[in-house]
C-alpha cells in the first residue's frame, strides 16, 4: 500500500512531543479508537528496541495483529517503527513520525504509515480509507492530549505489575 499521510500542528515544543512519542506505552492513548489489545514486547518502553503487539479494529480482517518496534530515533526530529502484520507476519509495515519546529514554539507532527504486501492476496486486507481516517483522528487526539491533557485512552502496561527495581526476589 502506498504511504498514508496525516499531520497536525501541536502547541508544544518538539522535544516534549518527541519524548512522548518515543515511549511506546503512550501510543494506545491516542490510537485506541482504531487499535486494541496492546501488549508490550519488553519492560523498557522507551527508545530503540521498544515495541508492542496490538491489533487493528478493522472489519473483515481475519489477521488483524501487528508487531512494531522502534528502529530509528533522531531526537527531536524523527521516529521510525518497523513491524510485521498479516497472515504468517509476511506483510512488512513502516510507521514514521516526523517532527518540525513551527512558528510560536509549536511542533508540526506528520505520520506516514506504509505496508509492503508479499503476495497479491495480501493486498485485499489493505484499506487506505481505514488508515487515513484512523491516523488523522489519532494525531488530533495526540494534540488534545499534549495541549489540554484530556481525552486519554488506556496506557499500555506490563502484566504482573512493576518489575524495576527487583526487590525481594527469591531467585538470585
Amino acid at each position: 500500500m502506498d504511504p498514508v499521510h496525516a499531520s497536525v500542528l501541536i502547541s508544544r515544543p518538539p522535544r516534549e512531543v518527541f519524548e512522548y512519542l518515543a515511549d511506546v506505552a503512550n501510543h494506545p492513548e491516542f490510537t485506541d479508537h482504531f487499535t486494541a489489545d496492546w501488549r508490550l514486547t519488553r519492560e523498557d518502553t522507551y527508545g530503540l528496541g521498544a515495541g508492542a503487539r496490538f491489533r487493528f479494529r478493522q472489519r473483515f480482517n481475519r489477521v488483524p495483529w501487528i508487531d512494531q518496534t522502534i528502529v530509528e530515533l533522531e531526537a527531536p526530529r524523527r521516529l521510525v517503527l518497523v513491524g510485521r502484520t498479516g497472515k504468517f507476519n509476511r506483510i512488512r509495515t513502516v510507521t514514521q513520525y516526523d517532527l518540525e519546529a513551527a512558528a510560536g514554539g509549536g511542533t508540526q507532527v506528520s505520520v506516514s504509515y506504509e505496508t509492503e504486501p508479499k503476495y497479491p492476496s495480501d493486498r485485499l486486507l489493505e484499506s487506505r480509507r481505514f488508515h487515513r481516517r484512523g491516523w488523522g483522528r489519532a494525531l488530533r487526539r495526540l494534540r488534545t492530549i499534549l495541549e489540554e491533557d484530556r481525552d486519554r485512552g488506556p496506557r499500555a502496561t506490563i502484566a504482573g505489575g512493576p518489575r524495576k527495581p527487583a526487590t525481594g526476589s527469591p531467585i538470585r
